[in-house]
């Protein structure tokens, strides 16, 4: 590991810890990745591009990390990694078979992906949590963060997992309240 990334680095060693068997992959060679790759190109009809440039994916107890990620900085490779160690507590919840159901399955593959959807509902809760912690409130505010993250929800991203907005703003913002930093609607009607 880099001594460029002591935040990241440290937080690996800690995920090997406290998941036996954790390991980090790079996307660029790895024949499994690039077979998703292809099948997401397919099922979005070209829309998802970027899953080996952009995406980080957690199978089994592997990391596999995108071409970008040596060039991330630190603070921001530390909070994808506490999105990801979600997906790890997941897989053990749930086991390697029910997280693989759950992640493709209910209710379809592309388009109401209700079982991706709380899956991802939950790790980028501790997306929120951990930029607030990282970068500041403002930041985990932002409106470019809640783009980004809601487009995920109803793009191309993940397949247009849940395609209705108001509804996955209403979890974002209903996320931001139960983290503290948004005031609950009704109480002053503003943010903190």
């Amino acid at each position: 590991m880099d001594s460029n990334f002591p935040l990241s680095d440290a937080f690996i060693r800690a995920l090997a810890v406290e998941f036996p068997g954790f390991r980090v992959i790079s996307k660029r060679d790895d024949r499994l990745s690039n077979a998703i790759d292809g099948a997401l190109r397919l099922l979005t009809l070209g829309k998802q591009h970027s899953f080996i440039s952009h995406y980080h994916t957690v199978i089994g107890f592997t990391l596999f990390t995108p071409l970008t990620w040596e060039q991330t900085p630190d603070v921001d490779r530390i909070i994808t990694l506490c999105h990801e160690r979600i997906h790890l507590l997941q897989r053990k919840r749930f086991g390697m078979i029910g997280m693989a159901f759950l992640y493709l399955l209910p209710l379809f593959p592309i388009g109401l992906a209700w079982g991706r959807a709380r899956i991802e509902w939950e790790a980028y809760r501790e997306t929120l949590r951990a930029t607030a912690f990282y970068l500041g409130p403002e930041a985990a505010k932002s409106a470019a963060l809640r783009d980004r993250i809601v487009s995920r929800f109803t793009g191309p991203d993940y397949g247009w997992m849940w395609p209705f907005r108001s509804q996955v703003e209403r979890w974002y913002d209903a996320a931001l309240v139960d983290l503290g930093l948004l005031e609950a609607p009704g109480l002053s009607g503003g943010r903190m």
